[in-house]
C-alpha cells in the first residue's frame, strides 16, 4: 500500500456524518448541500439515493430525518458563487458550510462523491455513497426536497420558465423559455446554454 492510499484509510468512530449535494446540473438557482447526523436508536427505513425516491417518498423521509437526526446542517453555494469559483468549487463551498452549520462538530464527514471539500473534521469521499451509507442517503434527501422547495419559491417570481416541473435543469422546454423571456439574474451564466443565450 503506499503511503498516499494509507492516508485515505479513515476509521469510522466517533461522530459521523453524511453529506451531499443537490443541484449542480440545473441552469437556475443555489446549489444546495445537507449533512446529516442520525441518531442510531432511531433508525429510519428507506434512506437511500433520492434521486430513486418518489417525491412522496423524499417528503416523509425529509420530515423523518428531521424529526429523529441529531443534527442536521444545510448549506448554500449562491448563482454568483457558483459562476465565479465553477460549480465544482461552489459545491464544496457548500457541503463545507452545511457541515458548518451541524450542531456539533463530526469525528468524521462522509462525502458523496470522488473528492471533500476543507473541513475542520476527518473526511472520506465514497462514490455513489448516498446507495451506501445510510447518513449520505439521508443528506442527499435534506438537499434534494429543500432545494425543490426553493425552486417552487422561484417559480412564484419567475412562472414562465416552469421551475415547478424542471427544478431549472436544462430540459427542452425550459431552454425555449429563455429563448422567449430572456435570462434572470439566478441563471448560471457560467454555464454553456446561457452563455451561448448572452452572447459570452
Amino acid at each position: 500500500m503506499t503511503q498516499d492510499a494509507a492516508l485515505t484509510l479513515v476509521p469510522r468512530v466517533g461522530v459521523i456524518c453524511g453529506v451531499d449535494e443537490a443541484g449542480r446540473g440545473p441552469l437556475f438557482g443555489n446549489v444546495v448541500a445537507a449533512a446529516v447526523i442520525l441518531d442510531p436508536s432511531h433508525p429510519i427505513a428507506g434512506l437511500g439515493d433520492s434521486k430513486k425516491l418518489s417525491q412522496k417518498v423524499r417528503e416523509r423521509l425529509y420530515d423523518q430525518i428531521y424529526q429523529h437526526a441529531i443534527s442536521v446542517g444545510v448549506g448554500r453555494a449562491s448563482v454568483a458563487e457558483i459562476d465565479q469559483l465553477n460549480i465544482l468549487q461552489a459545491t464544496m463551498l457548500a457541503m463545507q458550510r452545511a457541515v458548518e452549520s451541524l450542531s456539533l462538530v463530526p469525528d468524521l464527514a462522509l462525502i458523496d462523491g470522488n473528492r471533500c471539500p476543507p473541513l475542520s473534521c476527518a473526511s472520506e469521499a465514497i462514490i455513489k455513497g448516498d446507495a451506501k451509507e445510510l447518513s449520505i442517503g439521508a443528506a442527499s434527501i435534506i438537499a434534494k426536497v429543500t432545494r425543490d422547495r426553493e425552486m417552487l419559491v422561484w417559480h412564484v417570481q419567475y412562472p414562465y420558465y416552469g421551475l415547478d416541473k424542471h427544478k431549472g435543469y436544462p430540459t427542452q422546454a425550459h431552454v425555449k423559455a429563455l429563448e422567449d423571456h430572456g435570462v434572470s439574474p439566478q441563471h448560471r451564466r457560467s454555464f454553456a446554454p446561457i452563455r451561448r443565450l448572452i452572447g459570452s
